[in-house]
C-alpha cells in the first residue's frame, strides 16, 4: 500500500541514523555470525548469509567487518550460545507485529519484550496469533528512472516473482529469499541500480490508522522494542493515511 511506501522510507531514515550511532551495526554482525554459524562462509550457497552482507554493505558496513563476522560464525565461537526468538503481538489500535530476537538469555528477552508490549498500549500474543499474516520474502529498491521492462527482462530468469511499483514513483523487485541474491547480482550485471535491499517478513494486508495519537502510540511501541538490545527485526502490518504520516514526518 502507498502509505506502507512512505513510512518504510521514514524507518530506513532512522535505521541510517542509528546505525552512525552503532545500534545498527551490532544486529548486523550478530545476523553475520549466526547465518555464517548455520549455512556456511560462501554467500553463493547461503542465501540468508548473502542477504545479511548485502543488507550489512548497504548500511555502510566496511568489508573487513563484514568478513571478521563471517569469520567469528564459522569458527563457532560465541555465536553457539545464541538463540533466535520470535515474538508476536499486537499494538495500539490492533495493528500485528512480530518481533524477530536473537538472545542468550530467553527469559530475560521475554520479559523485555512484555515488558515494552505492556508500557505502550500492546499485547504479548501466542505462538502463531500473528505469524499468518506475515510471510518472508526479497525486496530490492531500484533508482529511479528505471524502466520497468528493463527490470523485467534483467531478471525474469533469475527468479523474480515480482515487480512493483512504489508509491515514490519507483521499482522494486520481490524474490523468494533464495532467489534473493541471484536476482540482486542480474541487477547488478544489467547495470540497474539498487538503492536497498532486504530479506524479511512482509505482510499479506495491512491495517490502516487515520489518528495521529494511535499513530505515535505504535510508533513509541516500535521505538522501544528496537532499543532492545537482543531484538533484531520489528515487522508490522500497520498502514498510515497520509496526514498521519506528514505528522509523524514533521516530528522526526
Amino acid at each position: 500500500m502507498a502509505g506502507h511506501s512512505k513510512w518504510a522510507n521514514i524507518r530506513h531514515r532512522k535505521a541510517a541514523q542509528d546505525a552512525k550511532k552503532g545500534k545498527i551495526f551490532t544486529r548486523l554482525i550478530r545476523e553475520l555470525t549466526v547465518a555464517a554459524r548455520q549455512g556456511g562462509s560462501v554467500p553463493e550457497d547461503n542465501p540468508r548469509l548473502r542477504a545479511a552482507i548485502d543488507k550489512a554493505l548497504s548500511s555502510n558496513m566496511t568489508r573487513d567487518t563484514v568478513e571478521r563476522a563471517i569469520a567469528r560464525g564459522v569458527g563457532h565461537s560465541d555465536s553457539d550460545a545464541m538463540e533466535e526468538l520470535v515474538y508476536e503481538g499486537y499494538g495500539p489500535d490492533g495493528v500485528a507485529i512480530l518481533v524477530e530476537c536473537m538472545s542468550d538469555n530467553r527469559n530475560r528477552t521475554v520479559s523485555e519484550v512484555r515488558a515494552a508490549f505492556n508500557k505502550h498500549g500492546g499485547n504479548l500474543g501466542t505462538s502463531g496469533s500473528v505469524a499468518f499474516l506475515f510471510h518472508k520474502q526479497g525486496r530490492i529498491a531500484l533508482a529511479p528512472g528505471v524502466q520497468e521492462e528493463r527490470v523485467i527482462e534483467a531478471t525474469m530468469e533469475a527468479g523474480a516473482e515480482d515487480v512493483q511499483p512504489r508509491e515514490d514513483g519507483t521499482l522494486e523487485v520481490v524474490t523468494t529469499p533464495d532467489e534473493f541474491g541471484p536476482v540482486r547480482d542480474a541487477l547488478d550485471q544489467a547495470d540497474i541500480e539498487v538503492t536497498r535491499g532486504e530479506v524479511g517478513m512482509f505482510p499479506d494486508s495491512y491495517s490502516s490508522i487515520d489518528d495521529v495519537e494511535t499513530a505515535r502510540r505504535v510508533v513509541a511501541l516500535f521505538d522501544r522494542l528496537e532499543d532492545l538490545d537482543d531484538v533484531q527485526n520489528v515487522y508490522s502490518n500497520v498502514d498510515f493515511e497520509s496526514h498521519v504520516l506528514e505528522a509523524l514526518e514533521e516530528a522526526s
